[in-house]
């Protein structure tokens, strides 16, 4: 896999600074039931890199003592990680607020016949992707049969309320772009999503997250390979807007690495961009139980322009809607 990370850590994205830390985002480890080609973290059924139950009482013990208010867990597959249900368990005790980002196919595998009902009984918020709803643009990026995998998982969660008005059960749904472009206006692409899903196959849900595909890890290395890493980096840096930076992901989260190490987003940690510059030190999340978060600098790369490009991109979906003047269509 060819690294991009040499092609974005020289850059020219202004210099931002934390706000209030609210979210605590964790990653739960690198093993996955599938092999995404936008995927940025390169998961899949062979990564072994998986968090200790150790690391998850340093999690519970920051988000007590720093008053977090959500705890986000992504992978790889989340739920794949042998301690999954347990920090759950422990999360909602605190009164947490749990996001579990499900691939949907999980839920149909073998040995994960409960973890529907689990999420449900525990009222996880769910934040599940699906790049499409046709199948066959779908299959591209996720590979044969998923689409049907994906949809048998969103039907488990409809039964037991998800995404049904008043059910407390939250289903939202996420869409990356097929290929290196930049995700069509979000409240226009939900529409379009809400009547094809439920027209289609009878399925609803609360809301879609329109992301932009991070120039990274497996999508980077693809781009390089096509020869499109850099009239990519040009179209997100084209479409950059200032006004974006009040609403970008960093400013109230940290991201914890499967080994506890943080850093200031999911991206950064994927790129190895600890935070403090190019000389800092991997620090552990257990020497910052008592930091004050709010005003420290947040470490940048060109791969920041992603996140403020058009109508921006962050982990719960665009940051403002765009004119558009056609209705959306998923690509």
């Amino acid at each position: 896999m060819r690294d991009t990370f040499p092609l974005l850590v020289k850059t020219d994205f202004p210099p931002i600074r934390r706000g209030k830390l609210e979210t605590l985002q964790a990653n739960l480890g690198y093993r996955c039931n599938q092999s995404c080609f936008h995927c940025h973290v390169a998961a899949s059924p062979k990564r072994t890199e998986e968090m200790s139950r150790e690391t998850m009482e340093v999690l519970l013990d920051f988000a007590r003592r720093q008053a977090i208010q959500t705890l986000d867990l992504t992978g790889g597959a989340p739920e794949m990680n042998p301690h999954f249900r347990w920090l759950v368990g422990e999360a909602r005790a605190m009164g947490l607020r749990v996001i579990d980002r499900c691939n949907l196919t999980i839920l149909n595998e073998p040995g994960y016949e409960t973890l529907a009902v689990f999420l449900a009984d525990n009222a996880v918020e769910i934040t599940a992707s699906l790049p499409c709803y046709l199948e066959e643009n779908f299959n591209k990026q996720r590979g044969d049969g998923v689409f049907q995998s994906s949809l048998d998982g969103l039907r488990q969660l409809n039964d037991l309320g998800y995404g049904l008005p008043d059910s407390g059960r939250v289903l939202n749904l996420v869409y990356n772009p097929l290929g290196p472009s930049l995700p069509p206006d979000q409240v226009r692409l939900e529409q379009s999503y809400k009547e094809q899903l439920a027209t289609r196959y009878g399925i609803v849900f609360n809301h879609l997250f329109a992301l932009t595909n991070m120039p990274i890890q497996r999508f980077g290395s693809q781009l390089i390979s096509r020869n499109e890493f850099h009239p990519y980096m040009a179209l997100l840096k084209g479409a950059y807007r200032a006004e974006n930076l009040d609403g970008v992901m960093c400013r109230s989260l940290i991201s914890v690495s499967w080994q506890g190490y943080v850093f200031d987003c999911d991206f950064n940690q994927m790129l190895g961009l600890h935070p403090g510059g190019a000389e800092a030190r991997p620090v552990h999340l257990s020497e910052l139980l008592e930091t004050d978060f709010a005003g420290r600098p947040i470490r940048v790369a060109d791969h920041c322009y992603g996140c403020t490009a058009g109508q921006g991109s962050s982990c719960g979906g665009a940051l403002g809607s765009e004119k558009a003047s056609e209705p959306a269509a998923a690509s």
